[in-house]
């Protein structure tokens, strides 16, 4: 026998699932993107690294300063975060400005000046992402860069890699760290357009030392030869909404999902962050801003056990 609900349990239910509805939305669009921060740890066993290399990196992604999303104080308690984390190395994976979220754009020099902040034996390494090109509306015009965030962020020491490759050494053991260039730098042509070369930014890598790739837009992955021990990756924002370990809002790639985390193909490795801002839509909910803690080499147990 079927038993309809009373009126009361009717509208109880129909109270209850707008109070749901209501609770979510404010997590997603205040609660989780704007005042949620973890920290996400990997220790992976990497190939072509050297054992002996203990290398701890801070991995921070798309900011898209803005007000109110992303403004200045969010971003200082990002910096003191990664501070606190005493990373060997950092290294920023694009995308500074918000582009069209925007309610009020926040002046990208105050931001380098902050990125100067960052504290890190091995220094503050970055490249470039689409948001970087895309809201600089004289280089769109133009057709061509550099974005002028580059110029900022290099006058406070921190290099800018445009298919480029830098050798460093953690007590007394090299690395190198290479940064590809922007793989949708017009707006309009994103599609069809890439600044990244992965043969000329390997060309310029000189020995058997590890390498770390930067590469804003994950797409790349595929054409990532096996050289490279580590592929990192942000752009997905992890979908933005993230729902049973799945990004829906995320196309996959040729059938591989890079949305985020820890991919691993064809015994290459790529971690992907899911940084810290938005585009599009002002929301985050199941994957909340996150500065990436790289444990490179003899992994730290407290961190492998995680």
């Amino acid at each position: 026998m079927l038993i309809l609900p009373s009126r009361r349990q009717f509208l109880t239910g129909l109270g209850a699932g707008a109070g749901l509805a209501a609770a979510t939305g404010v997590y997603a669009f205040d609660v989780e993107p704007m005042h949620r921060l973890v920290v996400t740890s990997y220790a992976p066993a990497l190939p072509n690294w050297d054992p002996g290399l203990r290398l701890r990196v801070a991995v921070l992604a798309d900011f898209h300063v803005c007000e109110p999303f992303m403004p200045f104080d969010r971003v200082a308690e990002i910096v003191d975060a990664t501070n606190a984390l005493k990373p060997d190395l950092v290294l920023l994976l694009g995308d500074y400005p918000a582009g069209k979220i925007a309610w009020r754009k926040l002046p990208l020099d105050q931001f380098a000046r902050m990125m100067e902040d960052l504290k890190a034996p091995l220094g503050t390494h970055a490249i470039l992402g689409n948001h970087d090109w895309w809201d600089d509306k004289a280089v769109q015009k133009a057709r061509r860069g550099p974005p002028a965030v580059k110029g900022l962020l290099e006058a406070r020491g921190i290099p800018v890699m445009e298919n480029q490759a830098l050798r460093l050494t953690k007590d007394g053991r090299p690395f190198w760290i290479a940064g590809l260039a922007d793989q949708q730098p017009f707006e309009d042509v994103w599609t069809s357009v890439s600044y990244a070369d992965v043969p000329r930014t390997l060309a310029a890598v000189t020995d058997s030392a590890p390498v770390i790739l930067m590469a804003h837009e994950p797409d790349i992955f595929m054409d990532v030869p096996d050289r490279v021990s580590l592929t990192l990756a942000g752009h997905t924002h992890g979908g933005q909404v993230r729902i049973f370990g799945r990004s829906p809002a995320i196309r996959k790639i040729y059938g591989h999902d890079y949305s985020y985390g820890h991919v691993v193909q064809d015994g290459r490795h790529m971690i992907v962050s899911g940084g810290f801002g938005m585009s599009r839509i002002p929301m985050r909910f199941g994957v909340p801003p996150e500065i990436v803690l790289l444990e490179l080499g003899q992994p730290n147990p407290a961190i492998a056990g995680a």
